[in-house]
């Protein structure tokens, strides 16, 4: 008698509720991550990765390792991991279910970059954003990476996005002196 399949969960309830119909119809398939063992890869890459819905909690726990070993800790170390997976769960939820998260050392930081090929972020989330309504569903992964990281840069139009999220590394000033393109000098 074949065993029944448990469901896998993200750990994120909107996720979780969003694929847990699709599952079976529309399978996607792991794509093995580019994880540079003992350091830095060429160019710097720390780590290169497709992910999908399913791979969420493992791009999380590769970047909080990878983060760790580049020296990060406390407050910081998890500051950063949640804003990536806000990023990453927004790709999957609405930027067609699927992306690309590339982390690598810049100077003193290290950048995350967050890329997906989905139809452009909606105009009132492309500045800092106001804090969200308590009873509002939603609309905290932005606002909280704008509150947790350094710095945030956005490219956006309708064809993808590219969101940046930057943390010093410790002991190293947080001003990068880099201008985000968002109005206003963001």
């Amino acid at each position: 008698m074949a065993a029944a399949r448990r469901p896998r969960r993200v750990g994120c309830l909107a996720v979780d509720e969003t694929f847990e119909a699709r599952r079976d119809r529309d399978a996607l398939r792991p794509v093995s991550a580019r994880v540079v063992a003992g350091g830095e890869g060429p160019g710097g890459t720390l780590l290169d990765r497709v992910f999908a819905h399913e791979d969420i909690a493992r791009v999380r726990h590769a970047v909080q390792a990878l983060l760790t070993t580049a020296g990060f800790g406390g407050d910081r170390l998890q500051s950063f991991v949640l804003a990536v997976n806000e990023i990453i769960t927004n790709a999957v939820l609405h930027a067609g279910g699927r992306g690309r998260v590339v982390l690598r050392p810049a100077g003193h930081s290290i950048w995350c970059t967050v890329t997906d090929s989905g139809p452009g972020i909606p105009q009132h989330f492309r500045h800092p954003p106001e804090v969200p309504a308590a009873y509002e569903v939603g609309g905290r992964g932005i606002w909280l990476a704008y509150r947790l990281c350094d710095e945030v840069t956005m490219a956006t139009g309708p064809i993808g996005t590219t969101i940046g999220l930057r943390m010093a590394l410790p002991g190293a000033p947080a001003a990068s002196g880099q201008v985000s393109d968002l109005p206003g000098g963001g």
